[in-house]
């Protein structure tokens, strides 16, 4: 399998998101702080900007520190743009895991 196979292989895992420009558009990721795991997104800043980042965490016990990680986007310019997120460990060069979307954008009011 040849280099260009193998990315076509990785971005048919790619999920389609539907939004549209200027209206923010939420993506969750679960998140265990306690291995040292965080989500760290990639993207176009000319197409999607970060609006918002947040950690809520769903665990009472204090030696967890696992929840739910909320990004927020606005996207600026209609068509597809591709986001990406990688989960780090503190520890590791590479990545752990990946989330691959779509964001599929159109104008307000089409």
């Amino acid at each position: 399998m040849g280099m260009d196979s193998l990315m076509d292989a990785q971005e048919s895992d790619c999920k389609p998101l539907y939004a549209t420009v200027g209206v923010p558009l939420t993506v969750n990721l679960w998140e265990d702080r306690t291995r040292g795991e965080q989500w760290v997104p990639s993207y176009d800043p000319s197409q999607l900007v970060l609006t918002a980042d947040e950690f809520f965490r769903t665990t009472s016990n204090n030696a967890v520190d696992s929840g739910k990680r909320q990004f927020e986007f606005e996207p600026l310019q209609p068509g597809t743009h591709r986001l990406e997120f990688q989960k780090r460990m503190a520890w590791k060069f590479t990545a752990e895991a990946r989330r691959v979307f779509l964001v599929h954008v159109q104008r307000p009011g089409s």
